[in-house]
């Protein structure tokens, strides 16, 4: 929790009006403090040591020519470089912006012509990929490499460094970043088309965190992990702008499949995370109480559960919880509860935050029985990230929340569409002014492709993207992306799920297999079989059984027309960028539709 004098200093470091001004404010504050580290630590950084290699990498990349209003590419994995290279650039006044890792030489072409950075920062893994790029008619000239040499002996981040000049004028610099000047371009992964490159100006930044601030008591030097795309907004808001104001420690986690094990090394403050990592984290304690061999253990642990989501049910009802009731779920939080939090690594959280999209309320029940305040939140790149967020002493699960502060949202007429104004909407994209006006109403209202509603309290829910809902053919409106949260989270078995009906007489489903349970359930199942060969895994009946209670369990959840009749288990594991998942593991429905529409036939055949 901050105390009074440090919310004092995060509102003076906010005052600064520019990110290089508050990064600036926050390094002569706070210069001793652990700023940025390596999972393993091989690498530690404080923010005084982080701001000298921010001064050393801006003189070298004006000397490479970037200036004011430039671009410059970074594709690298979640590691304190990235910080390093974003950071010397806005100080620059330039405009940085990040590339999925998951990028095909032919997406990153796209980018660097619509961008049409002069300089791009990479590392060894990605770097042929960005050396074809660069072989196509376009800006790209310079290519810094920062784990060795680039490509015909190109510069390394160590040589940048050194080749600044003597006189570069780096606080003049900086103090001639302007609050509208563009501070970021954050491409939207984009599940049809081309990515739009979203401009966020300096203001958008410094707004968003004011007003965030405003309903999160952020702690000063708090700890986070930095494990999410760096070119999504909330991982660049998380792990990047927000501990220039609050002075946090970033601990950078290369692997993201690395993160159940590095919370409990880290023991987060604050965390963020999309919904699939919660539905992991309960899966994977749940499937731990089912291995406990001790019967009267586990009977225990679960009647504490089922009086600990009955106390949580009682709370968002408005209903007072018996004494006998909160007295037994205190004493299970002290014997049961504190232990798994810890175990987690989630024992220190002063907030803890789900978004980027739709979370079964089930698994946010889940994590308030077990003393884990998870609230969710709602935010579009468009609008930086912030938009609505549950207030943490009083979330209501379902919701996300009220408007956060400095901030309109309302619905249009008609289809409830969610419109948004505020000083956190961006002023356009980058070279596409129709798309813009498109999505730009007179007055300046955004229109989200959302839709949905307030409750009695003005707090808001989504209902689910206006292209996307579900149609039946008997006229039924449903939301695609609510069945599918039942879906994925009913057992630990169903890793992915695409909900299918527009125009049906009813729903059906596609489900992948979820790796990581996969090989706990085939050993306890006695399925003799390589978690690898799913050609042979989904045809197996135990398999399929063990999916269709889980499906069973989910329809329990919803309403007869929303539930799923039939489903087809695939052999495939659908990755982040492939085929079927954008980088930020949404639902690619239209490729999805077409790459398996015999699937589909079949099941309504």
């Amino acid at each position: 929790m901050a105390t009074q004098a440090e919310r004092s200093a995060h509102h003076r470091a906010l005052d600064q009006g520019t990110a290089p001004g508050v990064f600036q404010f926050t390094a002569k504050r706070v210069p001793d403090r652990l700023a940025l580290k390596t999972l393993d630590g091989s690498l530690e950084l404080t923010w005084g040591e982080y701001d000298e290699l921010v001064r050393k990498t801006a003189a070298g990349l004006a000397a490479l020519g970037l200036q004011k209003g430039d671009t410059i590419a970074i594709m690298l994995v979640n590691r304190p470089e990235f910080h390093i290279v974003d950071s010397a650039a806005m100080h620059l006044g330039a405009t940085p912006f990040s590339i999925y890792n998951t990028y095909t030489a032919d997406q990153i072409a796209f980018l660097v012509e619509d961008a049409a950075p002069k300089v791009a920062v990479t590392e060894q893994q990605f770097l042929d990929r960005i050396v074809d790029a660069r072989g196509r008619d376009n800006a790209l000239e310079h290519v810094v490499v920062v784990d060795g040499d680039g490509p015909e002996r190109g510069l390394t981040l160590e040589e940048l460094q050194q080749t600044g000049a003597d006189d570069f004028d780096f606080d003049a610099a900086w103090q001639a970043v302007e609050p509208d000047d563009v501070l970021t371009l954050i491409y939207t992964s984009g599940t049809t088309g081309n990515p739009k490159g979203v401009q966020i100006t300096h203001r958008n930044i410094i707004e968003t965190v004011r007003s965030y601030a405003q309903i999160i008591d952020f702690p000063d030097g708090g700890r986070i992990v930095s494990y999410l795309p760096m070119a999504h907004i909330a991982e660049r808001n998380v792990s990047h702008y927000l501990p220039m104001v609050f002075g946090f420690e970033v601990t950078s986690i290369a692997n993201p499949r690395d993160l159940s094990a590095a919370l409990p090394q880290v023991h987060p403050t604050w965390f963020f995370a999309v919904p699939r990592i919660y539905e992991k984290l309960k899966s994977g304690l749940e499937a731990m109480l089912e291995n406990l061999e001790d019967e009267e253990a586990k009977k225990r642990i679960k009647g504490a559960l089922d009086l600990a989501v009955k106390r949580v049910e009682l709370i968002q009802a408005g209903e007072d919880v018996p004494t006998d009731l909160e007295e037994a779920w205190q004493k299970a939080d002290r014997e049961l509860f504190s232990n798994l939090r810890t175990a987690i690594g989630l024992d220190q959280l002063e907030a803890c935050s789900v978004g980027a999209a739709p979370t079964p309320p089930e698994v946010i029940k889940f994590f308030h029985a077990i003393g884990v305040p998870l609230a969710e939140l709602w935010g579009m790149s468009e609008t930086t990230g912030a938009g609505a967020t549950n207030p943490p002493d009083k979330i209501k699960i379902g919701t996300v929340g009220p408007p956060a502060p400095g901030i309109e949202i309302k619905l249009a007429d008609g289809d409830n569409e969610i419109l948004i104004r505020g000083p956190v909407v961006m002023p356009g994209y980058r070279n596409n002014d129709e798309k813009t006006r498109e999505t730009m109403t007179d007055d300046g209202w955004l229109m989200t492709g959302d839709i949905g509603e307030f409750d009695e309290d003005g707090y808001l829910r989504i209902v689910d993207r206006k292209k996307e809902l579900i149609i039946s053919a008997s006229g039924k409106n449903m939301s695609p992306a609510n069945i599918e949260s039942h879906l994925k989270s009913a057992g630990p078995l169903i890793g992915q799920a695409i909900a299918i009906g527009d125009g049906r007489p009813y729903n059906v489903a596609l489900v992948t297999l979820d790796p990581d349970n996969l090989p706990g359930f085939l050993k306890d199942a006695g399925i003799d079989a390589d978690p690898s060969d799913l050609e042979s895994i989904v045809e197996n009946e135990k398999v399929i059984e063990a999916v269709q209670n889980e499906i069973d369990r989910a329809n329990e959840q919803m309403a007869r027309v929303e539930q799923i009749k039939k489903f087809k288990i695939l052999p495939a594991e659908w990755e982040p960028g492939g085929d079927e998942l954008t980088p930020t593991m949404k639902l690619k429905r239209k490729p999805i539709g077409e790459k398996y529409q015999d699937e589909i036939d079949d099941l309504y055949g």
